[in-house]
């Protein structure tokens, strides 16, 4: 059952998704990439267990920790999925194996875990380094680092320089076992404001040196766990209370569902606390001795982490957008991720050049945050695959404001934003002819160049596909009511580069008047300088350009307004009938 209600939760969660995917990989290639991500990982565990040196966050770690673990699983799933091998030499034995907290997605992940469970207390996931605390008959006799869980560093040599600890406790009990995490101490420290400070970092460098740092003064202690202590929370937290642990009193409440522990998770990310944290743990009362307690097996514990400011992706493929104008934006198509309470899928880049500089193609790995107005962003590039596969990219220089005025295989895209361009209210006002329209036409092959379906009929229209026959005489009449706008907005549909207040500014009603402007008459337009001036000439040259303004010629556009009118009052009847007639259609189905 419990396994049924683990697989409900994961259906609802993009993560799960994401993990199922295994990359398109020849077993050598998988090969060579695991180990090379494994490799750097390896070094990564040396610098931060032997130096105390975090060469890379904890995001980013996390991310490529669990990438390799899903390449283990697609490709050699017999093999144990990668943990940090910690190279600090620990030998010593922990009285009480760490058994680490199950990491939830979600609030409905949490729902299904507390189900069947009662007497449970929710703390803050003080974001720190993890400890064993050994006192025998009230003396503090060892201080040792998680390691592995089973094994670790002695520190208590450390513990003389942190105040926090106590040295002694005042108990009849022989032995007492405490686990709990060593913190940096924080004044009026806001998650949400502040974030993590690389406090665990500067924690695990502190202890990690061979001489004693100033550092050592600040950190706390936040005791999570007592093996063997009394079954009841309240009692336990009294106990640690009175021998000098008293943030676990503090900062414990009680609950009952997981509506409560949303809203504390939602608290304790925005208020002052004097601790960084990563989330929330959920505590039952542990269901067994703590001599049969091993790493990975905690299940009377879970964690609910906050959604960190940074996600890290994997890119899927590379696509090449090409602007109207001819300006090319690169955009990386991603395995779907949660960015706060988004789902980004895609990311710009901008450039070619800022692309080529980043050098990210498919199968990278990506860290993204929110930018302003909530654009998912590119922070950084956290791996490259060894394997680099370069998807082909347009060539510099290969489109401009005078390429892709007629349809082609290369000019699709370019060819498209300028047709999109045409429906704006600002242009030729097609009002009700979006890109998804100009897409089916241009699919049905009934357009071949940048005014081509002005020749359209009805019919015509209607092959496309998804356009029906009430749809496409709606189309034909607006395709129609564009012949009544001035030369301006056809100036701007060809794309002349003007700015707006020299397009309400410029005089001409025809054709002929605007091809007979010097460089030095388009300057008497405001707006308009000498470079501006003499780019528009030569682009008034332009073969292509010319043709196309030959087409509108014989079409007789600009329409007069004395020839036009007539047209005008009959398009706009025939629409409304058109559209009353599609009314009463949809109303009969």
């Amino acid at each position: 059952m419990k396994g049924c209600l683990s697989l409900l939760g994961c259906l609802f969660s993009i993560g799960c998704w994401a993990e199922a995917l295994c990359p398109n990989w020849s077993p050598v290639r998988a090969s060579q990439e695991i180990t090379q991500l494994q490799t750097q990982l390896r070094q990564w565990d040396d610098a931060y267990y032997r130096q105390g040196i975090n060469q890379i966050t904890d995001t980013d770690y996390d991310s490529l920790q669990q990438r390799l673990q899903q390449w283990q699983r697609c490709f050699i799933p017999a093999q144990p999925a990668y943990d940090a091998q910690l190279s600090t030499d620990g030998s010593t034995h922990h009285p009480v194996a760490h058994t680490g907290v199950r990491k939830l997605r979600d609030k409905l992940a949490v729902a299904y875990w507390m189900q069947d469970k009662s007497a449970l207390w929710l703390q803050p996931k003080v974001d720190g380094v993890a400890v064993t605390l050994v006192y025998r008959q009230g003396k503090l006799v060892s201080l040792i680092s998680r390691g592995d869980g089973l094994r670790g560093e002695e520190w208590r040599a450390k513990a003389e320089h942190i105040p926090a600890i106590p040295k002694s406790i005042a108990t009849l009990l022989e032995e007492v076992v405490l686990q709990g995490e060593l913190f940096l101490q924080m004044t009026d420290h806001q998650q949400a404001r502040d974030g993590g400070k690389n406090a665990r970092a500067q924690v695990a460098g502190a202890m990690m040196r061979h001489d004693n740092s100033p550092l050592l003064a600040q950190l706390g202690i936040f005791i999570w766990a007592w093996p063997d202590g009394p079954a009841l929370m309240p009692e336990r937290l009294t106990q640690l209370a009175q021998w000098g642990f008293g943030l676990a009193q503090s900062w414990s409440r009680q609950v009952s569902n997981e509506e409560e522990v949303a809203v504390w998770r939602d608290r304790w990310f925005r208020e002052s606390l004097p601790f960084v944290t990563d989330g929330v743990v959920i505590h039952q009362s542990p269901v067994s001795a703590g001599r049969d307690w091993q790493p990975g097996q905690g299940s009377w514990s879970a964690a609910w982490k906050y959604q960190p400011a940074e996600v890290s992706s994997e890119v899927l493929s590379v696509d090449f957008n090409v602007g109207r104008t001819g300006k090319v934006a690169v955009v990386l198509n991603l395995i779907p991720v949660q960015l706060e309470d988004k789902t980004v899928r895609r990311v710009n880049l901008g450039s070619l050049r800022r692309w080529r500089e980043l050098d990210v193609i498919a199968g990278d790995q990506v860290t993204l945050t929110l930018a302003g107005l909530g654009i998912p962003r590119l922070e950084r590039v956290i791996w490259r695959v060894a394997q680099r596969d370069y998807p082909a990219s347009p060539q510099k220089g290969e489109f401009d404001h005078l390429s892709c005025l007629q349809i082609s295989a290369t000019c699709r895209a370019q060819f498209l934003s300028r047709l999109s361009w045409l429906s704006q209210k600002s242009v030729l006002d097609i009002a009700g002819v979006q890109r998804s329209t100009w897409q089916r036409l241009l699919d049905n092959g009934a357009i071949t160049h940048l005014f081509s379906w002005l020749m359209l009929t009805p019919d015509q229209i209607a092959q496309a596909n998804g356009i029906t026959t009430a749809r496409a005489q709606l189309i034909w009449h607006r395709f129609n009511l564009t012949r009544q706008q001035p030369l301006r907005r056809w100036v701007n549909a060809l794309g002349i580069p003007l700015p707006r207040t020299a397009l309400q500014a410029l005089p001409d009603s025809q054709w002929s008047q605007l091809l007979s402007r010097t460089a030095e008459s388009w300057q008497q337009l405001p707006g308009v300088g000498t470079i501006l001036a003499q780019r528009i000439v030569t682009m008034l040259q332009d073969a292509d350009l010319q043709q196309l303004i030959h087409f509108l010629q014989q079409q007789y556009i600009p329409a007069a307004n004395s020839v036009f009118r007539v047209g005008i009052v009959e398009n706009r009847q025939t629409e409304a009938e058109t559209q009353r007639q599609q009314t009463g259609k949809e109303a009969e189905q």
